[in-house]
């Protein structure tokens, strides 16, 4: 896609400019697996903290809360502010928030100043979404498919990566190794993306929609808040139920104005192509599977042998077994670009949520040895990897070029929620089975909790085969809404001839 000279710098058609650009998809790639593996290191490592700060394990857990809940709320403004020329500039703050966050979780003098920490880290949550706007802008058409679908399974390979190395540190280091670990990684990747990545977009600049973003950072809060610690303070509670309750209203209310407002922090019309719907159910849904699945190996290969179940592995050997998650993402990436170009994506991504599906029921039927969780996890990653690498190609071409951070950030959230939703379910399921007085839970609670996230992942399966358009064109399936509003129907319209432009099959 071509981009106007003032957007490229002075430079352009420089040698150094070219091997800049030759760098680009792999710095990209780099600053992405950095954000994936930090926000994987809390969860491991929640027990040496709790010891070492002197805090309860519930109180840990907000390790894993804060970050969550940073990332819910800064991934759809940086997607707004990532679609137009503040783009580099919007990567770099996330990066330095990153970097501050790890420095000061690193040297905090107590566990108040560390969730502080924790949060400045999950900021760098949202920047997939900048990093997928940037390639489908600067990237060659040849390889900005391929580049996409890369850039989208760094979330699953950054987690086969992270949990075996947060499994070493917690083992064998003091937690503040993992932080200053994590500060070398964003300071190395804030000096990348200021070599690489271009200034800024051609895209014009659009307001931010700051009364849209207070209410969709507000309901996600809410939501993500009650799943995290719905089980800490009580399915019924009445904190569990108010912010369930306060949530899905503020939601409402945002639907409601971003319908209304000319400039919405996201376009709600866009999302409801049905191409579009497709990918976020699928995010939403796959996501419980994945979490799910992490969540339950993690725990039932860590449950000492004496309970009946389990392999008294410790951190590292549990890191290990997770690993092939990794290997899983990259091999399906490599296989889901082939199958796209044969058969287009829309078949492509229900391959992923049927993979996911069928390695959750082997699990619950079948996991006696430690070779098959490996199996398990190699399975996890190449079903999510399929999948995530389609997602974003549905959501980039129905959505013209100023949308695609904010559409993608979306489909971000989307999966973050799946996600805190696969979680919560499992140690719902999990405390319903421990015995009274007990802390291990009967192994049956694994086979309940893996059919429960095998009949999520089925649903995501079902919605990628009905929701998208099949073989009919791309035009055809999502015309212009006419509205009031000429800003919208000139959106409208852009959506549609860029649809028409494209191969419904690329």
């Amino acid at each position: 896609m071509a981009v106007p000279h003032a957007d490229r710098g002075p430079v352009e058609g420089s040698r150094s400019e070219t091997g800049r650009r030759r760098f680009l998809l792999p710095s990209l790639m780099f600053t992405a697996l950095t954000v994936s593996v930090v926000s994987t290191l809390g969860a491991p490592m929640v027990p040496t903290v709790a010891r070492e700060q002197h805090v309860s394990l519930s109180a840990a857990q907000w390790m894993l809360t804060a970050t969550l809940l940073a990332g819910a709320v800064a991934g759809p403004v940086l997607g707004r502010l990532g679609d137009g020329p503040r783009r580099r500039g919007a990567i770099q703050g996330a990066l330095a928030s990153v970097l501050a966050g790890s420095v000061l979780a690193a040297a905090a003098p107590g566990f108040a100043w560390l969730l502080v920490g924790r949060v400045l880290q999950g900021v760098g949550m949202g920047l997939l979404p900048l990093a997928i706007s940037v390639a489908r802008e600067h990237l060659p058409a040849d390889r900005m498919r391929s580049g996409i679908a890369s850039l989208s399974v760094t979330t699953s390979v950054g987690a086969g990566i992270g949990y075996p190395l947060t499994g070493v540190i917690a083992q064998h280091l003091d937690y503040r190794a993992g932080f200053w670990f994590a500060a070398l990684l964003s300071g190395l990747a804030l000096v990348v993306v200021g070599w690489v990545v271009p200034v800024g977009s051609s895209n014009p600049r659009r307001p931010l929609d700051v009364t849209g973003a207070a209410l969709l950072c507000s309901g996600l809060a809410l939501i993500l808040l009650a799943l995290s610690q719905g089980m800490a303070w009580g399915p019924a509670s009445a904190a569990t139920l108010g912010c369930l309750g306060g949530g899905t209203v503020v939601l409402v209310v945002w639907a409601v104005q971003a319908l209304r407002t000319p400039s919405p922090l996201v376009d709600i019309r866009l999302v409801r192509n049905r191409a579009v719907l497709a990918a976020n159910a699928t995010a939403l849904l796959t996501g419980i599977g994945m979490f799910g699945v992490l969540s339950l190996v993690n725990l039932y290969t860590q449950v000492s042998s004496g309970s009946g179940y389990g392999f008294d592995l410790s951190l590292t050997a549990t890191g290990l077994v997770l690993l092939p998650i990794s290997l899983g993402s990259l091999t399906a990436n490599r296989a889901a670009s082939a199958l796209v170009s044969r058969f287009g994506p829309y078949k492509v991504l229900p391959v992923g949520s049927l993979v996911v599906t069928a390695d959750l029921l082997m699990l619950a039927l079948w996991r006696d040895h430690v070779a098959v969780l490996a199996l398990g996890t190699f399975l996890l990653g190449a079903g999510v990897g399929a999948a995530y690498a389609v997602m974003p190609l549905l959501i980039v071409r129905h959505v013209p070029p100023s949308e695609t951070a904010s559409a993608t950030s979306f489909n971000q959230v989307l999966r973050t929620v799946g996600g805190s939703v696969g979680s919560a379910a499992v140690s719902a399921v999990l405390l319903a089975h421990t015995p009274p007085g007990g802390n291990v839970p009967e192994g049956s609670a694994y086979t309940t909790a893996l059919l429960v996230t095998a009949g999520a992942a089925f649903l995501g399966f079902v919605v990628a085969v009905v929701l998208p358009p099949g073989r009919r064109s791309a035009a055809a399936a999502a015309e212009p809404v006419v509205t009031r509003r000429p800003a919208r129907q000139a959106r409208t319209a852009e959506v549609t001839s860029g649809i028409v432009r494209r191969d419904p099959r690329r």
